[in-house]
């Protein structure tokens, strides 16, 4: 009980404390990010310069572009800040802020996922009824919802959190990390373990089953489409989709619910990048670069024309 502490503040150890690893993988975050950044800046852009995207499949994709942006600034540019200061110290508040928000944006992002899925599955398996189900209403509730049962789960964790004592304040992250805090802690954390699982689960496991289901009859309805052209484009575009939410969800239950003995520091900061960084770069490109009407809309954006009428 002795060598429990309350600390002021806690080190990030980073990616790596090899300092050659250190320059390229700061090139490769910051490359990462900005292109992220960009890529989902200039689709939210385009949604709304453009009335003919003005539908529920844009607004979702409008708000999934925002939420990877919150995701990854949650985190990247303080780990980018702190390689470029020579500092590696965060506060304990900070850090809470940190946590907090990061689970936040990350349950946000993986509810609205499954959110899109039940969209596209409206669009393709009940285009009759589709405008009457996606009304105003159920769209916005359709992102509401996200958004407040991932800020409460995010306040359960770290009010829990709080409660902690720790016998170390050296983090093997880049980030105030949920499982990588728990580890530090010389406190009973059953409790934190046990919630790390059962919200977890609501907020990782359900939605990814849910996306799954939801394009099975997707993918029936697409191979009844007679155009052997329209076949591939169609199942290309849910093959592409597929891909990045299995590596998304794929690296968060790699992460966070295996059991701690198949865990080591290296195999789990690998995942964490590619679920931080790789797919909120990802999405911009999959969602909206084989899309033709945000293509359009995205060149009329950048178009010379359009930003003298802007002015």
């Amino acid at each position: 009980m002795s060598n429990q502490t309350q600390f002021c503040e806690f080190i990030l150890l980073g990616l790596s404390e090899q300092h050659l690893s250190q320059q390229v993988l700061f090139g490769l975050s910051c490359s990462l990010y900005l292109i992220g950044c960009l890529g989902n800046l200039l689709t939210i852009l385009a949604i709304i310069s453009d009335p003919y995207l003005h539908s529920p499949m844009y607004f979702f994709l409008s708000n999934l572009s925002l939420l990877d942006i919150c995701f990854t600034s949650t985190t990247i540019p303080k780990m980018l800040l702190n390689h470029l200061c020579g500092h590696t110290t965060i506060s304990s508040s900070a850090c809470l802020v940190q946590m907090y928000f990061f689970i936040t944006f990350g349950a946000a992002d993986s509810i609205l996922l499954s959110a899109m899925a039940y969209d596209r599955y409206l669009a393709i398996c009940c285009p009759l009824h589709y405008m009457t189900i996606m009304s105003i209403l159920r769209c916005t509730l359709l992102v509401a919802v996200p958004w407040i049962l991932a800020n409460c789960i995010s306040m359960v964790h770290t009010i829990l959190m709080t409660r902690l004592s720790f016998c170390t304040n050296r983090i093997p992250h880049f980030f105030c990390d949920l499982n990588a805090l728990i580890k530090l802690s010389c406190s009973d954390t059953q409790v934190n373990e046990m919630l790390v699982l059962v919200l977890g689960g609501s907020v990782v496991l359900v939605p990814y089953v849910f996306i799954m289901a939801s394009y099975t009859p997707i993918a029936v309805a697409v191979w009844k489409v007679p155009s052997a052209r329209g076949k591939w484009k169609a199942f290309s575009t849910c093959g592409s989709h597929l891909c990045v939410v299995s590596l998304f969800y794929g690296t968060i239950i790699g992460v966070y619910f295996n059991p701690a003995s198949t865990h080591t520091t290296h195999s789990d900061m690998a995942a964490t990048v590619m679920y931080t960084m790789v797919t909120p770069m990802l999405n911009p490109f999959i969602y909206s670069l084989r899309n033709r009407d945000l293509k359009s809309a995205l060149r009329k954006l950048l178009s010379e024309n359009h930003f003298a009428n802007c002015l």
